[in-house]
């Protein structure tokens, strides 16, 4: 039985029937990989982590390695550290029950059994299983769910004593830390003296993993912040010594994790403000000891907040791009409480790479920068000039949402799955799949491009101009979309320019190519194609009516999916297709404005 138990492990490779536009639509071409996840670069990286990986599971596993995590007594708990995150309160009572139920999925463990002996049913439950983040939601409970909570911690804790690759692997590790030291009072509060002893070390010797190789650079600013906090909840010199060392190497961590303008690393808008909220505990947990946030950890807050405020959208959820999902407004609400500019609403500007424009009544966000590389592109997308418009408060045009917690879906980081241009059905880059995405993470592969941006505004209109050159070593063509606001009749006219790269010759010399231009709906959205075959009617959740028009020479409405909370859900998507010359320039135009105007089709 593996440290997870044995749950039934989905390939995470990018698969056909994953992409929208490929399962019961007229095009059936399988999408393409760009072949740089087979390139030569990748092998040196991957035999390094294949070594040094086996290397620390040689070693942590020696039998008498768990005595090295211990420290000195802790028998009391210094501070209620504040998780900002809303909990579900039924999570909570379904356990009690004796049924866990995440990521999608539940298995039954009435009491007195326990979930660590039984297989899961899947790799993503057992990820949250094991990260306890059914814990916040159980301790709402009062004292029975403290109790169950401390019995199911300390039935984990003699399951899991040694130390494993997957139950002690450090993403999974740091979130349990944190969940832990956040509900460790309470639950030392209704346990015996022996079971609060057992459980300041059990939190004692998983803080000192947290502080030791490997984890890699992605998460460690998150591994440091879990470290702190649990120093700053274990008593005693153990905790202040965890907590120093911690709080020491914090700032580096966070140099290397948020970019100036407060974007995270990975240019997901989701993981800038769960990094946030951690911070937000950290902060409540040192005020309870009497100590403050360093200087440079204040400055990162303060900058992540500014970028969570323009990347927050009208219908108070974030910005979806780069494997970060739209989340839900409570969780963005409470990421914001603390700012003292959360009323702006209208804000305009461009975080790592995100750009946003507005008119009165819409609301358009795009990707104008090239996906995270290296380490930080565990949850990449390659998904060049993708954009999302608001209409009011509706969210109309979207992507597909993928996140870590639909690992079984990866085709949806392909560069179909959201709202761009795709030629001769390839995308720019895929993630890798099989024993190497095992060993280094799912990380997106794909060659270097670049992306420029160019905005101007005037009192009457906003022009935003971005361009990439993926597709130059392919067919020879750059993509260029042009996005024009008009502020007084809140309309959003559109160009999307393929044209000839000059002095470029592509691997595929062919005279023409196939492109599809996507624009994936949010669920819920109704959409009606026109009699006139190039104009669509959308509504959104408020009922309001938005006219879609494309010069473009076929257009559908066609099957679409979206990931919600690691759930996939129906969706549609537009598509307008065609051929574009790769010796010659090709436009395809489309515009967006209110339902009732003058000349709407009939």
């Amino acid at each position: 039985m593996s440290p997870a138990g044995p749950f039934s492990k989905p390939d995470i490779g990018a698969s056909p029937a994953d992409i929208p536009g490929l399962r019961g639509a007229p095009v059936r071409t399988p999408i393409r990989g760009s072949g740089a996840a087979t390139g030569p670069g990748l092998w040196p990286a991957v035999l390094g982590r294949m070594l040094t990986r086996q290397l620390w599971i040689e070693l942590y596993g020696l039998p008498g390695y768990a005595q090295t995590l211990r420290s000195g007594r802790v028998t009391a708990f210094a501070a209620t550290p504040r998780d900002f995150r809303p909990v579900d309160g039924a999570a909570g009572k379904s356990i009690l029950n004796g049924r866990f139920v995440l990521a999608g999925t539940s298995l039954e463990a009435p009491a007195p059994a326990d979930p660590w002996n039984r297989a899961s049913p899947s790799r993503t439950f057992a990820t949250e299983l094991h990260a306890f983040v059914w814990l916040a939601s159980l301790m709402q409970e009062g004292d029975r769910g403290a109790r169950e909570a401390l019995r199911l911690t300390l039935s984990w804790g003699n399951t899991f004593t040694r130390w494993s690759p997957f139950a002690w692997g450090p993403e999974v590790l740091a979130r349990r830390v944190l969940a832990l030291a956040c509900a460790a009072r309470r639950m030392g509060a209704v346990a015996t003296e022996e079971e609060r002893v057992r459980l300041a070390d059990l939190l004692v010797r998983q803080t000192r993993q947290l502080l030791r190789p490997p984890g890699g650079l992605a998460g460690q600013a998150e591994r440091l912040i879990a470290a702190a906090v649990s120093g700053s909840v274990l008593a005693g010199p153990t905790g202040a010594r965890l907590r120093r060392i911690a709080l020491a190497r914090l700032p580096r961590a966070l140099e290397t994790t948020v970019a100036p303008d407060g974007a995270h690393a990975s240019r997901s808008p989701e993981a800038a403000m769960e990094l946030l909220l951690d911070l937000l505990t950290l902060d409540d947990a040192l005020s309870q000891v009497a100590e403050t946030l360093p200087p440079p950890v204040a400055a990162t807050v303060t900058r992540l907040t500014a970028a969570l405020r323009l990347l927050t959208l009208p219908d108070g959820r974030l910005a979806a791009f780069q494997g970060g999902a739209a989340s839900s407004a409570a969780r963005v609400a409470a990421a914001r409480s603390h700012d003292q500019n959360a009323a702006l609403q209208d804000v305009t500007g461009t975080v790592g790479g995100l750009t946003r424009v507005r008119t009165p009544l819409l609301t358009v966000i795009a990707d104008t920068a090239a996906p995270a590389r290296g380490a930080w592109a565990g949850a990449a997308c390659a998904q060049p000039l993708a954009l999302e418009i608001l209409c009011g408060r509706d969210r109309l045009v979207s992507g597909c949402g993928w996140t870590p917690r639909a690992a079984d879906r990866q085709g949806l980081r392909l560069t179909p799955g959201h709202s761009t241009v795709t030629l001769g059905e390839t995308s720019l880059g895929e993630p890798l799949g099989g024993w190497r995405a095992e060993l280094m993470g799912a990380r997106l592969i794909s060659r270097p491009y670049a992306v420029t941006a160019e905005q101007r505004e005037s009192d009457s209109a906003v022009w935003l101009e971005v361009e990439h050159d993926g597709w130059v070593p392919l067919f020879g063509l750059k993509h260029q979309r042009r996005l024009y606001l008009d502020q007084k009749l809140d309309e959003l006219r559109a160009e999307e320019r393929l044209y000839p790269a000059d002095g470029q010759s592509a691997t595929v010399r062919a005279i023409a190519t196939p492109y599809a231009a996507r624009f994936h709906l949010e669920p819920g959205v109704q959409a009606s194609l026109a009699r006139d075959r190039r104009s669509i009617l959308l509504r959104g959740h408020s009922g309001r009516g938005w006219w879609f028009r494309t010069d473009g020479p076929d257009v559908a409405i066609e099957p679409s999916v979206h990931v919600d909370d690691g759930l996939t859900r129906r969706s549609l998507q537009i598509v307008v297709r065609g051929s574009a010359r790769t010796d010659a320039e090709t436009r395809i135009r489309w515009k967006l404005n209110p339902a009732g105007a003058a000349g709407d089709p009939v």
